[in-house]
């Protein structure tokens, strides 16, 4: 079961808690183990005693809560407004390091077993600030880099730049795969082995993989069954924003976003 929650501006997913009734939310650092009192495990020990240890019954142990977070980066230097894709040299701005370090300010009480990013620097830099809050190193997986696209280099507004030109119009034939880029099904698998990979090694705690806007959002349609083919104007991907994947055990149970370092469009080139 996958359920999306609304968006949390400024807040990070909530942590939870375990009653006897079932799931219910509260606030916490991270999710806390449920805790047997030792006045029930001597009740058990001498259930024990009295029936064989053979005979005692063996209580069923629960899925293990493990998350791992989503985010785009912050904000790029990009004074000529190009779409820079997989382009070397393009570092975040003064915003996007104060972006940066805004998430890491808010998954500082958070449970932080990796911090793994996309090779391109804007990632690696948005990633710094978060490993250095939980002493960790920052990896890098090949599997989070931005989505190929043949119009890399080039400004790609609307009204203006390379879309006006005819020649580039024989790249925008096929929307649904996409004609001018890297296919959205080939960037869904790629960013979804990244976060099992992630899952497992991070198990029982929290991950963090920075990765870039379509495949962030791309990775989010596909777990939630929608098409991948979509107005990029409507995506609901922030800059810094946190895409959060709940799992219990191997199940996703929650998708939760959340924009730590405040909105921005999704419209808008070069961010």
């Amino acid at each position: 079961m996958v359920r999306l929650r609304g968006t949390r501006r400024g807040r990070v997913r909530p942590n939870r808690r375990r009653s006897a009734r079932g799931r219910t939310r509260g606030r916490g650092r991270h999710p806390r183990r449920n805790r047997v009192s030792s006045e029930h495990e001597l009740s058990r020990s001498e259930h024990e005693l009295a029936l064989g240890s053979d005979n005692a019954p063996q209580p069923e142990s629960e899925p293990v809560e493990t998350i791992v977070h989503v985010l785009r980066h912050g904000e790029v230097h990009n004074p000529k407004g190009i779409l820079y894709g997989r382009l070397p040299g393009f570092s975040l701005s003064v915003t996007g390091r104060a972006q940066a370090a805004a998430v890491a300010r808010a998954l500082a009480d958070h449970d932080i077993a990796l911090v793994i990013a996309s090779p391109l620097q804007r990632a690696q830099e948005t990633a710094e600030p978060i490993a250095a809050e939980h002493k960790l190193l920052v990896r890098t997986d090949e599997n989070l880099i931005e989505a190929g696209n043949t119009f890399e280099g080039l400004r790609v507004s609307v009204g203006d730049g390379a879309l006006r030109k005819p020649r580039h119009w024989w790249k925008l034939r096929d929307p649904f795969t996409p004609s001018w880029g890297e296919p959205y099904l080939q960037i869904a698998h790629r960013m979804l082995a990244a976060v099992n990979k992630a899952r497992v090694e991070a198990a029982g705690r929290e991950a963090v993989l920075v990765s870039h806007q379509l495949p962030v959002w791309t990775l989010r349609r596909f777990l939630q069954g929608q098409r991948l083919w979509h107005d990029p104007r409507s995506r609901q991907c922030s800059l810094a924003s946190l895409t959060s994947l709940v799992y219990q055990g191997d199940t996703l149970v929650d998708i939760v976003y959340s924009e730590p370092a405040g909105g921005s469009d999704p419209a808008v080139h070069g961010a």
